[in-house]
């Protein structure tokens, strides 16, 4: 059945491993890191374990047939340029690349070498972003209107990428894939606090199209961690506390509701306001991040399209590179305009 590697034993990298070798669905799994400190340490965790110090040793080997890559962002272009050139199916880390020429060049190449090219935004995997999806898509949600998120802890500092490109990822990643949009307009402010210059506390406003608007705060610098969004509907309004283990999920039956009055032939909108029941929508226990990885190696072996492609990665990658044109002209805001950037 094959190997698969996984590259970067550090923080995720781990997790991975123990997924795919749960999975059985390889003859082999290999952790690969230059540390070799860190390399003994996995692999004293996890038994049958394989250890490669030489990533470059590991495209060579043909029982490879997919690579997953869990190392800082800057090497996340090369190591799976050469992985795709290799033959190799690659799984990717967020955010996918350091810019989007980066992400369409890998893109075009796993096309040409028809290979699975994927992103892992493992939350588009969670039972509640399933949830959440299935509401929003059913006639009982109604039009959707906003979605407010908080993403805020104290650290974890990074030494390579600001907190917009380490935070914004995951939210909008989410967002997209529940509106099954992308991003057409962003306006980011932000502020760097340490002589690493690296924003450390930012709000992104996000606009999709049909009047729907996201607004993400992410910052490092909170003294709690708050991991909340909010989903807002003309019918339906959802609270996601992803902090709560027993109670993650609440729909409300609340909204707005408008009609117009003929007052002397001229129309007043008269606003009423609906208040419903709330309930807690039943979910599904599996990790997030072992139905990922079962789905990358279906992706793999049937030749079917990951629900986290190679493009949905692009078009984070597009909406993050627009933000920092945002924050470097006071926060105006940026259009995206297929692959490239009009500042409005």
């Amino acid at each position: 059945m094959g190997s698969v590697a996984v590259i970067g034993a550090g923080y995720w990298g781990p997790n991975l491993v123990r997924n795919f070798m749960s999975l059985g669905a390889f003859d082999q799994v290999i952790a690969c890191d230059i540390d070799r400190e860190r390399l003994n340490s996995v692999c004293q965790r996890f038994p049958g374990l394989e250890g490669c110090a030489d990533p470059d040793r590991l495209f060579k080997i043909p029982e490879v047939e997919a690579v997953v890559i869990a190392t800082p962002v800057r090497l996340h272009y090369p190591m799976a340029k050469a992985a795709l050139e290799a033959g190799k199916h690659v799984l990717i880390e967020k955010p996918m690349t350091q810019n989007s020429k980066q992400a369409r060049e890998l893109i075009d190449l796993a096309e040409s070498r028809k290979l699975t090219l994927m992103v892992d935004h493992t939350f588009i995997f969670t039972s509640v972003v399933e949830k959440i999806a299935e509401i929003v898509r059913s006639g009982d949600f109604g039009d959707f209107y906003y979605v407010d998120s908080v993403r805020i802890n104290l650290g974890l500092f990074q030494h390579d990428v600001n907190v917009i490109w380490d935070l914004a990822p995951h939210d909008l990643s989410i967002v997209n894939h529940i509106l099954g949009e992308k991003p057409r307009v962003v306006r980011a402010t932000g502020l760097a606090h340490t002589k690493t210059g690296l924003v450390d506390v930012a709000y992104l406003n996000v606009e999709y199209g049909n009047n729907v608007a996201a607004n993400f705060h992410i910052n490092w610098l909170s003294p709690t961690k708050v991991r909340r969004m909010i989903f807002g509907g003309s019918n339906r309004m959802i609270v996601w506390n992803d902090l709560e283990q027993a109670e993650k999920l609440r729909v409300y039956d609340k909204g707005i509701e408008v009609s117009e009055a003929d007052r002397n032939k001229q129309y007043d909108l008269q606003i009423g306001y609906r208040m419903g029941d709330a309930w807690l929508p039943q979910l599904n226990a599996t990790e997030a991040l072992k139905k990922m990885a079962s789905h990358f190696v279906d992706c793999c072996r049937d030749s079917k399209t990951p629900i986290t492609g190679g493009q949905n990665g692009l078009d984070v990658v597009l909406a993050l590179e627009a933000s920092e044109m945002s924050l470097a002209n006071d926060g105006k805001p940026v259009a995206i305009e297929g692959e490239k950037f009009t500042l409005i």
